[in-house]
């Protein structure tokens, strides 16, 4: 495969729920009618700027997922999707389909691993992937052929944006993560351990293993808090992990896109 094959994957509840939650000044049924606008000119103007060969976006699959069963505080917290624009999902999917994109979820995945899994298949084979969305945990991702972008922004966000924003590279962020927690997804992590502790310690010791190996020979609060919390932080890192080798018998013909093959 060349690298003329650009896929773009649309993590589609961010930039649905991004533009809902913009929608004000009216009754719930109108603003679901104005998100439905908006995202399908949303995603035309990402078509417009990304200019992929191929396309999906990416909704979540219904029933509970392992990280829930797993860690049950998982996502506590977080507001749920509102019942209107739920319902109308479908109405979303459909619109998405006349712009000649087609719709994907998995019953058993988090939407975030199956972009995971056709992010790193395609560009295992060649083609330069393109992933939208705000939300960082994709950013673990980025390497060869893979970038994510913020399309309210209109930004690229590469190695150097997560180096200046985090302190590590994108293939220390699980690591990362696994020491400050993740709020947005209820991941408490290692109690007392911020951004600039966790930066330090990767930076000095290359990964959260070799984290908590040190921590037999540290003194001091930190030394006893990573001790006492070394299975908390081995749990983080498993959870904020995204899986990126399901079987969800799709490939790249499948998600050819056609402008207005819907219509």
């Amino acid at each position: 495969m060349s690298v003329s094959v650009r896929l773009l994957l649309v993590d589609a509840l961010n930039l649905i729920r991004r533009i809902h939650a913009a929608q004000g000044g009216a009754d719930e049924r109108e603003r679901v009618e104005r998100a439905r606008e908006g995202s399908v000119q949303s995603l035309l103007r990402a078509l417009r700027e990304c200019r992929p060969t191929h396309a999906a976006c990416v909704f979540e699959g219904q029933g509970t997922k392992w990280r829930k069963r797993a860690y049950p505080g998982y996502k506590e917290g977080r507001p749920s999707i509102p019942e209107d624009l739920e319902r109308d999902l479908p109405a979303f999917r459909a619109a998405f389909g006349r712009l000649g994109v087609d719709s994907l979820s998995h019953a058993a995945c988090e939407a975030d691993d199956v972009i995971a899994t056709l992010a790193a298949k395609a560009a295992a084979r060649g083609a330069q992937v393109t992933i939208l969305s705000t939300d960082k945990v994709f950013l673990q991702l980025l390497g060869p052929g893979v970038v994510v972008r913020d399309h309210f922004e209109r930004q690229d966000l590469d190695r150097e944006y997560v180096a200046s924003r985090f302190g590590v590279l994108p293939e220390d962020l699980v690591d990362f993560w696994a020491l400050t927690g993740h709020g947005t997804n209820g991941i408490t992590g290692v109690p007392g351990v911020g951004p600039k502790s966790a930066s330090r310690l990767i930076g000095a010791h290359g990964t959260l293993e070799g984290v908590l190996q040190a921590a037999g020979n540290m003194e001091g609060r930190l030394g006893d808090t990573l001790r006492q919390h070394a299975e908390d932080a081995r749990l983080a890192r498993r959870l904020m992990r995204l899986q990126d080798d399901l079987v969800l018998g799709v490939n790249l013909r499948d998600l050819r896109y056609a402008p207005g093959a819907g219509d």
